[in-house]
């Protein structure tokens, strides 16, 4: 009796990985074992960057806000510990916002903990 392998198994992880691996270029996106380690590599990176990106975007915020409050004569450390004092739970996203949009509410902020 011939050996069974099971090609409907082994289709569907081939083309699981060519479908992931569309718009590669070249080989990249036709040959299977090229195309296995590029899909490979770009889900390492993906993983990795998920949480890059919240380290880049609370850098963004941290520079927004000390920029904001510089503005109105305080630094980013002194206006962080003002504000925990006085109990005021604005998170940097928030407060990174109302310095860019919202000027005169970011100065209403900084002069409350003043």
């Amino acid at each position: 009796m011939p050996r069974s392998v099971n090609h409907v198994a082994s289709r569907k992880r081939r083309k699981k990985i060519l479908k992931m691996a569309k718009g590669y270029f070249g080989a990249r996106s036709k040959v299977y074992t090229v195309a296995k380690n590029a899909v490979e590599k770009a889900l390492t990176y993906a993983y990795r960057d998920r949480r890059n990106k919240k380290r880049a975007f609370r850098r963004l915020w941290i520079a927004r806000i000390n920029a904001g409050a510089r503005m109105h004569g305080i630094s980013y450390s002194r206006l962080m510990h003002k504000l925990s004092e006085n109990d005021i739970a604005l998170n940097r996203k928030v407060l990174a916002d109302l310095a860019m949009n919202h000027p005169e509410t970011f100065k209403s902020i900084v002069d409350s903990v003043k």
